[in-house]
């Protein structure tokens, strides 16, 4: 079997509730500050990075749509970009929850729009410790990542480090 044949809905919404938990992580305790920071003159901020992970999210949502748009949105403030990542989150989440048609291949949407968000929140996890603004390590393996839960509100961490 291929994995466009073994590849489902639920699978997906687990990437995405991974990705919920994993990105929560990231931007839990960030300071305001933290949205503007750069490494080098020519690196993305968090809030440039955070403003791409929505995009993906909403490039994802089309792509199922069947109809492929995409935009650069420009970077909200942090909190306003935070929201939004979390609401684009639930939007994709509830399309794949629904009963209607997934015009793109699932393992397509994972492997493109969703796997390139978890590659950026690794980003956003390395740019807190560079910025002064560290976060614990985590064992993810044991993690509370449930499907469905898409939003801000996640359960407490099972073993950091």
């Amino acid at each position: 079997m291929t994995a466009a044949t073994t590849f489902d809905r639920t699978s997906l919404r687990h990437a995405l509730a991974t990705l919920a938990y994993r990105c929560g992580k990231a931007l839990r305790g960030a300071t305001p500050a933290f949205a503007n920071f750069r490494e080098n003159a020519s690196s993305r901020s968090p809030g440039e990075i955070l403003a791409h992970i929505g995009d993906l999210l909403e490039w994802a949502h089309w792509l199922a749509k069947g109809d492929p748009k995409w935009s650069n949105a420009e970077p909200l403030p942090w909190d306003d970009e935070v929201a939004r990542f979390y609401s684009l989150l639930a939007r994709l989440d509830a399309q794949l929850a629904a009963d209607e048609e997934i015009a793109a291949p699932l393992d397509a949407l994972f492997q493109g729009p969703v796997a390139d968000a978890l590659t950026h929140v690794g980003q956003l996890a390395m740019l807190r410790r560079l910025a002064g603004e560290p976060m614990k390590g985590e064992n993810f393996f044991k993690a509370e990542i449930v499907v469905g839960r898409v939003g801000p509100d996640q359960a407490a961490p099972k073993r950091e480090f």
